[in-house]
């Protein structure tokens, strides 16, 4: 089983920006990006920390496939849907 940067083989289940955003294997401003537009989930803040819950991660990394409400003006204008969140 592969070793994290820590040395243990598993993802700790609180990370920080940076851990968290390669835990999805993505940089660090487009995972704030997501953030900021609502489609990966905001940090709990703790004590000055700002963590995110690697299992609220994972929710919204499955969600990305899912389809979501249909904005009625986009579908009165024939806007198509865009993949993942909208």
């Amino acid at each position: 089983m592969a070793r994290t940067a820590d040395g243990y083989s598993y993802p700790p289940r609180g990370m920080r920006a940076p851990r968290a955003a390669a835990y999805l294997d993505m940089s660090e401003s487009s995972f704030l990006a997501l953030v900021e537009d609502g489609i990966m989930p905001p940090a709990i803040k703790v004590k000055g920390m700002v963590i995110w819950d690697r299992h609220a991660l994972d929710v919204a990394f499955d969600n990305l496939n899912k389809p979501g409400p249909r904005n009625t003006i986009d579908a009165l204008l024939g806007i198509p849907e865009k993949p993942g969140r909208t």
